[in-house]
């Protein structure tokens, strides 16, 4: 499936292509406008209200709503919701992304998709929370999701249009900082309207068409309608959707890593509520209230953590040693409950795995980044296949989770899962050749 958003009545889509421009090399100028003041603070807006929608729907909204609907099946339900929405969602950022690539507007190519997304899952926001069906929760998540990852592709493909290679980690921090801290603001938000749950999703929808629309106001991208672009071919289109491992490995490599990585972090966050009443023993309500109390306790570590391995990776022009770092992090961070299986347990694991997710999330934009095929003319489509890479993870982790708790002996087994797929994840960064 897949949802055109609304363009600027100027936009002019052109056959499918790229901008002819050239990968700036180290310290050479942006090919894409040059940052201003502006960019920087926007991602970090932009992207903390982006992912304060998805931490607190995903954590604390979405999951009350299916359990208010049918508690008995809760788990089954909110596995069914995600797992849908991960089939309609899995190809919206690289075919947004690649269409941005394309698109010919005064706005430039990015805005005209951001704000489509913004204001088309903004506005569905409004109703999710008036249905008291799982079958239409679970269509309105879909078309959310889809027009969330269509602001998200985009918006991603900032930092390797506008900033030369050895600014990129500053970029990614910026833009990690943004995440994390949305999360944690998102899942306070929404801890709030734990018992009304319907303004919490218009809170949402409010925030996310208001701050994108100021965003690309603000910081207005170059004119791409006289932008050089290939004619039309629907075979270089599809075509360009398949990057292969053999031509680009380490584009390969990259994408495998953060998948498993994603995988094994979601399985334990996308449960954490659950986790809460079933594996520790709280209240519905107390589970709400511990959740947020859990983001908090995380957060300072983790902006701590983002902050400065943005800005050291790129003072000494590497990423790969960070992601490995915090890889040993997790583990230890996912060792906590298992250990001690109570709130102390949780908090522990919450503060070590906010540092050691806060060292990888920066850095691991940044190396994403510098394996782009080509010239990065594509950015927007590469960017977009390698987000593959955390949209499947975070959307079939409620599907793994529930067949690990219910076939693989419980909820402990879930922070297993999680060690054992981090450790691959390390494993599967240290054949990319590209980056240091």
């Amino acid at each position: 499936m897949s949802m055109q958003p609304p363009l600027d009545p100027s936009t002019e889509l052109a056959p499918t292509g790229a901008i002819s421009s050239t990968e700036p090399g180290p310290g050479d100028p942006p090919a894409s406008p040059p940052p201003t003041r502006r960019t920087l603070p926007g991602i970090l807006l932009v992207a903390l209200t982006l992912f304060a929608t998805y931490g607190g729907l995903i954590a604390i909204l979405l999951p009350i709503q299916v359990a208010m609907i049918d508690e008995a099946n809760k788990v089954a339900n909110l596995a069914i919701v995600s797992t849908v929405s991960f089939v309609f969602t899995l190809f919206a950022q690289p075919i947004v992304g690649a269409i941005s690539d394309r698109t010919r507007t005064r706005f430039g190519r990015r805005a005209p998709w951001m704000v489509g997304g913004a204001l088309i899952g903004g506005i569905l926001l409004f109703g999710l929370g008036l249905l008291d069906s799982i079958l239409w929760v679970t269509v309105f998540w879909v078309l959310i999701q889809v027009s969330l990852n269509a602001l998200q592709g985009p918006l991603s493909a900032i930092t390797p249009d506008r900033f030369p290679r050895d600014k990129r980690g500053a970029a990614s921090a910026m833009f990690g900082i943004g995440t994390q801290l949305g999360m944690t603001i998102g899942v306070m938000i929404a801890g709030q309207f734990a018992t009304n749950f319907g303004v919490g999703y218009s809170a949402f929808g409010v925030a996310i068409i208001v701050v994108t629309v100021v965003y690309v106001l603000i910081d207005r991208d170059w004119s791409s309608k006289e932008a050089a672009i290939e004619p039309w071919s629907w075979k270089r289109f599809l075509g360009g959707f398949w990057v292969s491992p053999r031509r680009h490995p380490d584009f390969a490599w990259a994408f495998a890593a953060r998948f498993l990585l994603m995988l094994g972090y979601f399985v334990v966050a996308a449960f954490q509520l659950y986790i809460l009443t079933d594996y520790i023993g709280m209240s519905l309500e107390g589970a709400a209230g511990a959740t947020v109390t859990l983001t908090l306790v995380s957060l300072v570590p983790t902006l701590v953590a983002i902050a400065l391995s943005g800005w050291w990776s790129d003072r000494i022009g590497r990423r790969k040693v960070f992601i490995y770092v915090a890889s040993v992090i997790m583990v230890a961070g996912f060792t906590m409950p298992l250990l001690m299986p109570n709130m102390t347990g949780m908090i522990a694991m919450a503060v070590i795995n906010g540092i050691g997710f806060g060292l990888y999330m920066s850095v691991d934009a940044a190396l994403m980044s510098e394996v782009l095929p080509g010239d990065g003319a594509a950015a927007g489509k590469d960017l977009g296949i390698l987000n593959i890479a955390t949209n499947i993870p975070q959307a079939m982790s409620a599907a793994v989770a529930g067949t690990i708790i219910g076939v693989l002996g419980g909820y402990p087994m879930l922070f297993v899962f999680g060690i054992v797929f981090v450790i691959i994840a390390a494993i599967a960064t240290a054949p990319i050749k590209s980056v240091r």
